[in-house]
């Protein structure tokens, strides 16, 4: 990763830093890229399935959904500083 690219990516993400910041993270980049190549070299790694968690849970159950005192589409809207077709207007902050 260059310099170059990161504040490309730093200008479309409307993020300001400061040159030092740069270098700091390219050293960041290159670990993290070091660190994905001694994964990539691990034999039989694509045979390992993902873990999304570290701990085997049971009797974990998610609540259901229950909609209570929903709002009217009036309600909401008259609070927002924009609107557009019965939605939210917000403005641009990605490219």
């Amino acid at each position: 990763m260059d310099k170059e690219t990161l504040k490309m990516l730093a200008n479309k993400l409307m993020f300001t830093m400061k040159e030092e910041e740069y270098k700091t993270l390219m050293d960041e980049f290159d670990i993290i890229l070091k660190q994905m190549d001694l994964i990539g070299n691990i034999p039989d790694i694509d045979k390992v399935e993902p873990m999304t968690y570290p701990f085997m849970l049971d009797n974990v159950s998610l609540r259901e959904d229950k909609v209570v005192d929903e709002l009217e589409i009036d309600e909401i809207l008259v609070n927002s500083g924009s609107n557009l077709y019965n939605q939210v207007k917000l403005p641009k902050v990605v490219e």
